[in-house]
């Protein structure tokens, strides 16, 4: 996996746009100053739309489009060009009026997908999480980014997403990294039922739940936390951002990684000794 900046997937998305849209004016015999005069825009900002530089509007892609005689394109391209300025969103951004509408925008995202693998280095995962744990995590993210704060409502989303693991039609292939089970979030109480609500979903039919053992030989080293939506979409989240990763050749190495990351993991009664080999530690 090559070091990338984490709006990598976002840039190359960028770029592909504008060489879809150079092509258009090539294709309607436009240099860069006609298509420019006949959209009637600065020759500089189609410049910085073909290079990538710049993500176009809905109004410019129809102007664009209609200066190229191929209005027909206008509303596919419009539909990419909205993909990209989701692919790359800010906290902050997406958090300025609380965490609930992100928990909203995460069950959807659940609901539509039929195989989950999720890899945690440093919390449960939303859908694992218990409502205390859940309270902990939220209330430290509300104030470390200082927005508003509808923790209890988003608490509740949040739980409502583990509806899914007992509903026909889901998967869940959950790979925790040791150290997770010993990040103190919340009380001794707090973590205890937390590790137990592991220990409760094990059997499940529809999970999977693997622990990467912290004297593990590592075939990968630690990465950023990371959900594989049916195998097709990856969403990293980063201190700052929530990555939407959908280029196919990205979404191949983080099912690689994955595939290896399994490999160091351990299952079954391994794993609750590990569990239970954490709980015990709280004492």
């Amino acid at each position: 996996m090559s070091p990338t900046s984490p709006s990598s997937s976002a840039q190359a998305a960028r770029e592909a746009l504008g060489v879809r849209l150079a092509q258009l004016r090539r294709d309607a015999g436009l240099n860069g100053r006609e298509l420019s005069a006949r959209c009637g825009w600065h020759p500089a900002k189609t410049s910085r739309i073909q290079h990538g530089a710049s993500v176009p509007s809905d109004d410019d892609i129809r102007a664009w489009c209609g200066a190229c005689g191929a209005e027909d394109q206008a509303a596919d391209l419009i539909a990419v060009a909205r993909a990209v300025d989701s692919l790359y969103v800010e906290w902050r951004r997406r958090h300025r009026n609380g965490l609930r509408k992100a928990q909203e925008d995460f069950n959807a995202l659940h609901r539509r997908t039929r195989v989950c693998r999720a890899y945690v280095s440093n919390v449960i995962p939303g859908f694992l999480q218990t409502p205390a744990y859940a309270t902990a995590l939220l209330n430290t993210i509300t104030t470390f980014q200082g927005t508003p704060d509808d923790v209890p409502e988003a608490v509740a989303t949040r739980i409502a997403r583990s509806r899914f693991l007992y509903e026909g039609g889901h998967r869940f292939h959950v790979l925790i990294e040791e150290c997770v089970l010993r990040y103190r979030l919340g009380d001794a109480a707090t973590m205890a039922a937390q590790l137990h609500r592991l220990l409760t979903v094990m059997p499940l039919a529809t999970v999977s739940l693997g622990i990467i053992p912290g004297d593990a030989p590592r075939a990968v080293w630690p990465l950023e936390a990371f959900t594989l939506c049916d195998g097709r979409h990856a969403v990293v989240e980063t201190l700052t951002a929530e990555i939407n990763v959908v280029q196919p050749s990205e979404v191949a190495d983080y099912r690689r990684a994955f595939s290896q990351l399994a490999r160091m993991a351990v299952y079954g009664e391994r794993a609750r000794e590990l569990i239970n080999s954490a709980a015990r530690g709280l004492s």
